[in-house]
């Protein structure tokens, strides 16, 4: 069936299925939200193992493997091995949320996307897979219908009601930790693909801009998936470390909200940083994140038009020239679906309409969120971050990290030091 079908390009067919999802969980079925805590092994069975949250998760399941397999078959996938090979993932992917789920793990902060990049890697490294499993892994399909499902979250209101302090703050961070990445790399001498994807993951928003700069330039899967798994490493340690120095150095919880949704590259990892902290902080740093979030989109159309302007086409001493046909062939369209869900929730919904959608939609972001990152340690050798060749960029994504704390710091205490009532 596949043979007869002309592949649809991923990202349209991330529109497609996002946008499909939305309109299903809004007009026909919410999706039921299944249940991860459990604080001891006897709360296992009555609290997760029962029939009813065992019925939620397979309902899950079935809907997601649904929309894995179309978006397969979009893409020219065979949709009978990714049939196969999918619930093995989701099964992993299950225990990643139900270990994370633990009311312990909760208590210091750890994500489930990071126990699931966790098994995949240790899978992935102790167990040669066959390729044909590793070729049906829907990587970037997953995390790109995560990213758009994000967009319901990303309300203009909300980011609106902190003043302009945010979107000031993530605009001079986004330019100026951009810039000192870029040049750090040109200086380190990474190669171009890398470059692109190290200095928007290091100043924008992590995982989410690494994917779009990858979709704007047509980046290789491979370096991307390294990109993310040198975002989701360093991550860990500061989400942790960064609000008990904060702490240690008594910074007013405006200012470390600030330094924290500026600096570190995931929104979970964000918020969980943020709670530590206490609830004004955790606003600051949601509303900062947010902020560099809504830049992704400007951020994905300037490194198509940058791209188009500098990428020399491979063998050849010719500039691809910036048409708008070339510019729009580049841009990661997926974004497009990102930006409408946010304007949808933002101004089209009622609070009575959204309400209802999006704790299922949020649930459904984490769900394919996680099965990406499983997915993601199934596929990359970690070995592979330390390898010679590739110790350059490493040290480029680690310095110019460094400097996206410092700077930040700066910035949100100049910003945010007198902000007593946002």
């Amino acid at each position: 069936m596949t043979d007869k079908i002309k592949p649809l390009h991923e990202d349209w067919t991330v529109v497609i299925l996002g946008s499909l999802v939305i309109l299903f969980s809004l007009v026909f079925y919410i999706i039921p939200v299944p249940v991860y805590k459990w604080s001891s092994p006897a709360e296992l069975g009555t609290a997760i193992f029962n029939t009813g949250n065992l019925t939620t998760i397979f309902i899950q399941f079935i809907f997601v493997l649904i929309v894995g397999a179309i978006g397969a078959m979009f893409t020219g996938k065979p949709v009978r091995n990714f049939l196969i090979s999918f619930p093995a993932v989701y099964l992993l992917t299950i225990f990643a949320l139900i270990v994370a789920g633990n009311s312990f793990i909760k208590s210091i902060n750890l994500e489930a996307v990071i126990f699931s990049l966790a098994i995949g890697l240790i899978i992935g490294n102790l167990f040669k897979l066959p390729q044909w499993f590793k070729d049906t892994l829907s990587t970037e399909l997953f995390v790109k219908i995560g990213l758009v499902l994000l967009g319901t979250t990303v309300i203009f209101s909300d980011i609106l009601k902190a003043g302009s302090l945010g979107l000031i703050q993530a605009l001079i961070v986004v330019l100026s930790v951009w810039y000192f990445a870029f040049w750090l790399c040109k200086k380190l001498k990474v190669d171009d693909e890398l470059t692109m994807m190290i200095s928007s993951a290091v100043s924008i928003c992590g995982v989410s801009a690494a994917i779009a700069t990858s979709g704007a330039i047509k980046g290789d899967p491979k370096k991307l998936s390294y990109v993310i798994s040198m975002v989701l490493i360093t991550a860990i340690p500061m989400m942790i470390f960064m609000p008990y120095i904060a702490a240690y150095f008594s910074f007013p919880q405006q200012v470390t909200g600030a330094w924290l949704g500026g600096s570190i590259d995931t929104t979970g990892a964000v918020v969980a940083s943020g709670t530590l902290v206490g609830e004004e902080a955790l606003k600051i740093s949601t509303i900062v994140k947010f902020s560099q979030n809504v830049l992704l989109g400007i951020a994905a159309f300037a490194i198509s038009i940058y791209w188009s302007y500098h990428k020399t086409a491979k063998g050849s001493d010719v500039v691809e020239k910036p048409t708008l046909k070339v510019i729009w062939e580049r841009f990661p369209k997926f974004v497009l679906a990102f930006i409408g869900a946010s304007v949808v929730f933002s101004f089209f919904l009622s609070p009575t309409t959204a309400a209802p959608v999006k704790d299922s939609l949020k649930n459904l972001q984490n769900a394919w969120f996680t099965l990406a990152f499983t997915s993601i340690g199934l596929e990359t050798n970690f070995k592979d971050l330390f390898k010679n060749e590739n110790k350059k960029p490493l040290y480029a994504f680690l310095l110019a990290q460094l400097f996206n704390i410092f700077i930040t710091l700066i910035i949100a205490w100049f910003l945010f030091s007198d902000a007593t009532q946002l």
